[in-house]
């Protein structure tokens, strides 16, 4: 008796480790604006050297209700504002959007990131500094975005702004709003990029 009652105990803490094992959270999916390129490096110092063209890129300035470690969209049909806790980025939304603009900027421009490559004692010759106004996703559907920028060359601190505006089509979900969103990037970069060359000259 003693032992068909130790068996009946031994099935129901195995039943009962089951179900806590079926409730369990799944776990949360990363997500980063990055591409995977690699951003140049500082070149050797030589008189051949190429001079590169010295950026800094300032961090982001975002809305404080984006600046959560949860993808923050928006339902379409009811237009509620909801927070993806099985969506994350892979670090604070600031730091991808900036290190993601860099990355772009130095593959666009030839460019090195004074601020990326910590270059405390080189002087970037164009400061670039970014606010998102508006970044906004309904999932399956469309991402849109406005993105104020500003470059600004040095010594001389001549300005020159402008403004990335996108709507793009965003399929497939949470993959498809990260996709919409690098776009997004891409198309700030070459808009920041085209306002480099332009007080280059």
């Amino acid at each position: 008796m003693m032992k068909r009652s130790l068996t009946l105990c031994a099935m129901l803490l195995a039943v009962a480790v089951a179900g806590l094992g079926a409730c369990a959270s799944p776990e949360p999916r990363y997500y980063t604006l990055a591409t995977g390129a690699a951003a140049p490096t500082a070149p050797a110092t030589s008189p051949a050297a190429t001079q590169p063209v010295w950026i800094e890129v300032a961090p982001v300035r975002v809305p404080e209700r984006l600046n959560r470690a949860q993808l923050v969209v928006i339902d379409g049909n009811t237009g509620n504002v909801k927070l993806l806790d099985q969506s994350r980025w892979s670090s604070p939304l600031p730091d991808e959007l900036r290190d993601a603009l860099s990355q772009q900027l130095q593959g666009n421009l030839g460019a090195i990131d004074t601020y990326q490559q910590g270059l405390s004692d080189v002087e970037p010759v164009f400061r670039v500094t970014t606010e998102v106004v508006r970044l906004e996703a309904d999932p399956g559907v469309r991402a849109a975005a406005s993105i104020a920028w500003t470059v600004r060359r040095l010594p001389d601190g001549k300005v020159l702004s402008g403004r990335t505006e996108a709507d793009l089509a965003a399929p497939g979900k949470i993959d498809g709003v990260i996709t919409a969103y690098r776009q997004i990037v891409g198309m700030a970069a070459a808009d920041i990029a085209a306002g480099v060359r332009s007080l280059q000259r």
